[in-house]
């Protein structure tokens, strides 16, 4: 069974989400069957390179509302996250583009690696005092290394404003076809959706019934038709 999960790195539900599928699913009896592929999703895609703002100031300005009930918001995420086991900063965190950041995961991917960027990179934006938008590439190169990618071929891709930049592209375009307007979201199998940051139990449920409903193979062919084995191939019947 396949789990894709649509996120970006500067959604803190995102981060928060992610632990509770992944407790879901170390608890699932069929863990070893379910592969996990993460696609690519911008909250503010287009957003220049340099265009970084504290979370707070963000949060005033694109959603209207005050310091205060941002801040608020942000005690709550911190609440969220902190019973998941999670680190998370609640003041003096940066918000900026992801792009880079998703292309690099996408180089992850080829090298089986995207899994254990994923995890440094959640953790440098929600738990690191320094900032992830402002360190530059050779931060994001580090995070790379420390994921067990080679750090001259992740420089590369930085340096390449092009290097799977269609990849991340084609995720968000999916994710549109999908109907997903929002993330976290998590697709089992291309037959069930789930939006949100919901609780573990959730997606244990999630997890069971689409397991459970999979299409088994129906064989159409009867026997004596000929067919290959590990005890050898079958000897023709005479007509």
């Amino acid at each position: 069974m396949r789990v894709e999960i649509w996120s970006d790195i500067a959604c803190p539900w995102c981060y928060v989400g992610k632990a509770r599928f992944d407790k879901a699913l170390a608890a699932f009896p069929h863990r070893d069957e379910v592969e996990v592929v993460h696609r690519s999703f911008e909250l503010d895609p287009g957003r220049a390179k340099d265009d970084v703002q504290p979370v707070i100031t963000m949060l005033t300005r694109k959603y209207g509302m005050s310091a205060a009930q941002a801040e608020a918001g942000e005690d709550n995420l911190g609440a969220q996250a902190a019973a998941e086991g999670l680190d998370y900063r609640t003041r003096g965190r940066d918000h900026g583009s992801t792009f880079d950041m998703h292309r690099l995961l996408h180089f992850a991917k080829e090298h089986g690696r995207q899994e254990a960027l994923l995890e440094r990179l959640y953790r440098a934006n929600f738990a690191d005092k320094h900032s992830v938008f402002t360190s530059g590439d050779e931060h994001l190169v580090e995070l790379a290394a420390a994921a067990g990618l080679d750090a001259d071929a992740a420089r590369a891709v930085l340096a390449d404003p092009a290097a799977f930049a269609d990849e991340v592209r084609a995720d968000e375009q999916e994710a549109a076809q999908l109907g997903a307007n929002g993330v976290p979201f998590f697709v089992l199998d291309r037959t069930y959706g789930v939006s949100g940051a919901q609780p573990a139990e959730v997606f244990t449920q999630a997890l069971t019934q689409a397991w459970g409903e999979r299409t088994p193979l129906r064989t159409l062919a009867q026997d004596g038709a000929g067919t290959c084995g590990p005890d050898g191939c079958e000897v023709p019947r005479q007509g």
